[in-house]
C-alpha cells in the first residue's frame, strides 16, 4: 500500500515538467516579439534613412547586422520552442493536434532526450553561426594574416555544418 502512494506521488512529480514548457513557451513568445520589434526598427530606420537622402558610413552592415541579430533571436526562440514541446512531448503526453497533422509530426518527433538534446545542439549550432556571421560584418582586416583567420573560420563552419547534416541520416 506505502509503495502503492510513493510510487503514484514519484510517477505524479513528473508533472512539474509543466513549469519549463510554460515558461520555455513564454520565453519563445517574448523573443518572437522582441526580434519582430527589432526588424520593424530596422525598417523604420532604413525608410528614414532612404527618405531623407542621407547615407552613413556603416548604413549596409547596421541594417544586416540588425536583421541577422533579429535571426538571431528567432533561433533561440525555436530552440526554445522545440525544448518545451520535447519535454511536455516526453514527460506529461502525446500532442493530439500534432497526431492529427501531417507535417507537424515530423517538427516533434522527439522520442528521447537524446533525440531532444540532438534537435536543440542542431539548432544553438545555427545561432553560434549566425552571431559569427553578425559579428564578421563590423570587423575590419588589416593584414593578409587576419583575411586568412577568416577564410579558416568559415571553412571550418563549412566543415561543421556539412557533417552536422550527415548526423542521424543513413
Amino acid at each position: 500500500m506505502l509503495e502503492k502512494l510513493f510510487e503514484g506521488a514519484i510517477w505524479r512529480s513528473r508533472l512539474v515538467v509543466i513549469l519549463a514548457v510554460v515558461f520555455g513557451l513564454l520565453g519563445a513568445i517574448v523573443l518572437f516579439i522582441v526580434a519582430s520589434m527589432d526588424i520593424w526598427g530596422v525598417a523604420v530606420y532604413s525608410f528614414n534613412t532612404i527618405i531623407s537622402g542621407a547615407h552613413p558610413e556603416h548604413f549596409h552592415e547596421d541594417i544586416v547586422a540588425g536583421i541577422i541579430g533579429a535571426v538571431d533571436l528567432y533561433l533561440i526562440a525555436v530552440v526554445l520552442l522545440i525544448f518545451a514541446f520535447g519535454l511536455y512531448k516526453l514527460f506529461v503526453s502525446e500532442i493530439d493536434e500534432a497526431m492529427e497533422k501531417e507535417n507537424a509530426n515530423k517538427i516533434l518527433a522527439i522520442h528521447s532526450l537524446d533525440h531532444l538534446k540532438d534537435k536543440i545542439a542542431k539548432v544553438i549550432l545555427m545561432v553560434l553561426v549566425v552571431s559569427f556571421f553578425q559579428k564578421v560584418l563590423h570587423t575590419n582586416f588589416a593584414t593578409p594574416l587576419e583575411m586568412l583567420y577568416f577564410a579558416l573560420s568559415i571553412t571550418a563552419l563549412a566543415v561543421g555544418l556539412f557533417f552536422l547534416g550527415k548526423v542521424g541520416k543513413h
